[in-house]
């Protein structure tokens, strides 16, 4: 749900950058912690055990076909989505904040009494 979710914000990005400058893109690629979704994506075989899935989340199969998303694994570990939605521990909190590129506040410097 949180892929398909990404994809249909991609989508509207899409539009409007190719409607902006007016020409092709790569696929977008959405990096997703799921090897369930990213297997259910790549193949167009309906299974019995993913007949509950409701109707609307099968447009990012037909967008991976299309080649318009990209669905590429990435461990737990590793998503750095995880900094804004987790409770981290002081190491992986700068983990994942040198790897999204945020720096230090140069302006907030601690002084001394």
């Amino acid at each position: 749900m949180a892929a398909s979710q990404a994809a249909c914000e991609a989508i509207w990005m899409w539009k409007i950058l190719v409607g902006l400058f007016g020409q092709m893109m790569d696929p977008t690629v959405i990096y997703c912690d799921n090897q369930s979704c990213i297997k259910l994506s790549e193949n167009p075989v309906f299974h019995d055990r993913s007949k509950h899935i409701d109707i609307r989340y099968h447009h990012l199969r037909d967008c991976v076909v299309k080649r318009i998303m990209m669905l590429l694994y990435i461990s737990t570990k590793e998503h750095d989505a995880y900094i804004l939605t987790k409770a981290l521990s002081k190491g992986k909190f700068e983990f994942h904040r040198d790897r999204i590129g945020v720096a230090d506040n140069p302006f907030l410097v601690e002084r001394e009494c």
